[in-house]
């Protein structure tokens, strides 16, 4: 079996946090959040990571990444454009957003023949989640169904002081496998509960604290991208009739569509890490100051890539 890669989503534009999100440096050496997330994925195993990002921000990642990461793992870059879509079809006009992120993950189809696992660049996901991923595909094998996997998190480790976010929810089998996953994107922790809602205004629904969501940390069999591919047909026609500007072709939605199809089985890997992220320009200095906390107890070097 080939190696399992690593695949980073770092295309888009963090409109809540007011900029490009994924190039400021969170660590003491210089670090980005996607910094950590490379070394635990090498030293959980990994030799080659893919990014995918916008064609014009190729240069600066390159600076960024290649200099340093890249000394150590095989680098390449794959670019999410919109008019990176099926033959017949045309981009709407006035369409200025991405189709999504699994629309991202079919921008790298020509770079992956393995098994891989996908991760958003400005999450820390814990170095826990890299080796229990890493474990799982290289001993997966498809059968009747595609052989993949999701990290879960506890919902209470995953949320922000600075405004809501958005988690897929998920609901897991007696035997730890994702039966459900439902994207909420309003969640917010508010009076000491975990409430969330789907439009503009915080209803009372209550999460429990150790709800399982998913963070987009993904492992696929490199089957999938196959399927992938073959539903991004049906959503975009679906798209360009109900929201032909904004609509997005979202990893939760696949999954769903594979797991009601009955074609692929997703096993539930559970971390007790903490997330850190920067949905939010206010976030950096908690982010900053946790990534130092790890440092100073030795769970990474000072300098990530001397």
């Amino acid at each position: 079996m080939k190696k399992p890669v690593l695949v980073i989503m770092a295309a888009g534009m963090g409109s809540r946090y007011g900029g490009l999100k994924q190039m400021e440096a969170v660590g003491s050496g210089g670090e980005l959040i996607i910094d950590f997330s490379l070394f635990d994925a090498m030293t959980a195993g990994f030799k080659k990571a893919i990014f995918i990002i916008k064609r014009e921000n190729e240069e600066d990642f390159r600076k960024l990444i290649d200099g340093r990461a890249g000394r150590f793992l095989e680098t390449e870059y794959a670019f999410q454009e919109l008019s990176d879509i099926p033959e017949g079809y045309c981009v709407p006009k006035g369409r200025e957003k991405p189709w999504g992120t699994c629309h991202a993950v079919i921008s790298a189809r020509n770079l992956i023949d393995s098994p891989f696992v996908v991760i958003n660049a400005d999450d820390y996901y814990g170095a826990d989640a890299f080796h229990k991923v890493y474990g799982f595909l290289t001993s997966a094998i498809d059968d009747d169904k595609l052989n993949c996997c999701m990290m879960g998190y506890r919902l209470g480790n995953t949320l922000t002081d600075s405004g809501h976010v958005t988690r897929g929810v998920c609901r897991a089998s007696s035997d730890g496998f994702l039966e459900e996953i439902v994207e909420r994107t309003r969640v917010v922790r508010r009076d000491g509960k975990i409430l969330f809602s789907d439009d503009e205004e915080v209803s009372g629904t209550e999460l429990p604290e150790e709800t399982i969501v998913s963070m987009n940390f993904w492992g696929f069999s490199s089957k999938i991208m196959k399927e992938f591919s073959d539903m991004l047909p049906e959503f975009i026609d679906g798209t360009l009739k109900e929201n032909p500007l904004k609509g997005e072709f979202l990893l939760p939605y696949a999954v769903g569509r594979l797991l009601n199809a009955g074609r692929a089985k997703f096993k539930i890997l559970m971390s007790e890490d903490r997330w850190h992220g920067v949905t939010y320009r206010e976030d950096r200095e908690d982010v900053m100051a946790a990534l130092q906390s790890m440092k100073d107890k030795g769970l990474y070097p000072e300098v990530l890539w001397k």
